[in-house]
């Protein structure tokens, strides 16, 4: 994986399991990303492919017990997370690193009015006056769409879409480097959706973040970010940029995923669900995981893992097919037809 001083974020074989009386929940096994400056990448995957695990662990949140990280390397800045001291990691949550969680009805103390809660996020990592950061506080609100004098009500007294806003004006307040989002639009409804995306994206651009957004949604990956990263059951198994996974997808599970989306040009395609379901993460298959759900599989797939290869400079694949020579999707496809 190449490495430079360009990247804000970056990952090196990093594995996280939940140790259990029962068993052990293998969540994360070796996987490598990075991020540069001022880009986004998407971080796509089925539910419990391990990506809110992969999240969790770039600001050491993982629970301990039971999560437990097994080996690997994060850089944030070029600083690695895994040495820092609890002071020096407070000091970068909220302040250069910001999340975004799922469930805005969650995240906001309901008994603080929002603007507090805004003003606090910057007091906590400036030395600025109350008063300072109330002005701040406002200022936020009105970058994210919300009239600043709705700084004084508290969270019931906002809908779910401008409960996320606020979310995002606490993420934004101290001008991250990087920006986590972890599937930031699930419950909210389309429209809705659709605005709070617009608004990250602008704010993005405005301030300069990087962003790593979760999400399962191809839709909203194509809209907002540079690069992608597709997950099953732990692993990276493709990535590249937005014209390598959209227009030249490698792996057979990014096709799959793109199968089973709907196609506004002819609305009258059934749609082609990947058959089967994500192995157990306590009882992984020693070879491939997408391996039993694969139409491409052959029996070396079934007992040994794929070993990654980058196909160019920007495009990473994780399938044992393409050792077959002349191999590709699209050539097995036409055989198969």
């Amino acid at each position: 994986m190449h490495t430079d001083n360009q990247n804000i974020l970056e990952i090196k074989n990093l594995a996280v399991h939940y140790e259990l009386e029962e068993e052990t929940i293998k969540a994360v096994n070796g996987i490598d990303l990075k991020i540069a400056k001022k880009k986004a990448l998407g971080l796509v995957g089925e539910t419990g492919a391990g990506k809110t695990t992969t999240a969790l662990s770039i600001l050491r949140l993982v629970p301990n017990p039971p999560g437990v990280i097994k080996s690997g390397q994060i850089l944030i800045d070029g600083r690695d997370v895994f040495s820092l001291s609890m002071a020096e990691l407070k000091s970068i949550r909220g302040n250069d690193v910001s999340m975004v969680f799922q469930d805005p009805m969650t995240s906001l103390n309901p008994v603080f009015t929002v603007g507090r809660q805004i003003a606090e996020t910057v007091r906590l990592h400036e030395n600025i006056s109350i008063n300072a950061a109330n002005i701040r506080a406002g200022e936020m609100l009105e970058l994210v769409g919300i009239p600043k004098d709705r700084g004084n009500d508290y969270p019931h007294q906002f809908s779910g879409g401008m409960r996320q806003r606020v979310l995002i004006a606490i993420s934004l307040v101290c001008n991250p480097k990087l920006l986590i989002t972890d599937e930031p639009t699930t419950a909210l409804d389309v429209t809705i959706q659709s605005q709070v995306l617009k608004l990250m994206s602008d704010l993005k651009n405005q301030l300069g973040s990087s962003m790593l957004m979760i999400t399962h949604n191809l839709g909203i990956v194509a809209e907002i970010c540079d690069d992608v990263a597709i997950m099953y059951a732990g692993r990276i198994v493709e990535q590249g940029n937005l014209v390598d996974i959209f227009n030249n997808p490698m792996h057979p599970y990014s096709e799959g995923l793109f199968n089973s989306l709907p196609d506004p040009q002819n609305r009258t395609t059934r749609l082609k669900p990947i058959p089967g379901l994500m192995p157990d993460p306590s009882n992984l298959p020693p070879g491939c995981s997408f391996a039993p759900r694969c139409r491409y599989s052959s029996e070396s797939c079934l007992s040994e893992q794929p070993k990654g290869k980058w196909f160019t400079d920007t495009h990473y694949v994780a399938c044992s097919a393409y050792d077959t020579p002349g191999f590709s999707i699209e050539g097995r496809r036409r055989h198969k037809a």
